[in-house]
């Protein structure tokens, strides 16, 4: 599995409470969420590159 790199957001209240809204509704966390969020959008706009193979060649 991919190690995660940490990250600080800064938003807005009115934002967060919105996303934490979203989030539960969704029944993820809130860093959850705004991943999904940002792999949806990743996927839309045809960025999103596939998770590299753990498999070697033999």
């Amino acid at each position: 599995m991919a190690q995660k790199k940490p990250f600080v957001l800064r938003l807005d209240e009115e934002m967060m409470k919105q996303l934490e809204k979203w989030a539960a509704d969704e029944f993820r966390s809130i860093n959850g969420q705004i991943e999904w969020i940002l792999d949806q959008s990743l996927k839309k706009a045809g960025r999103r590159k596939k998770a590299a193979s753990n498999e070697k060649d033999s």
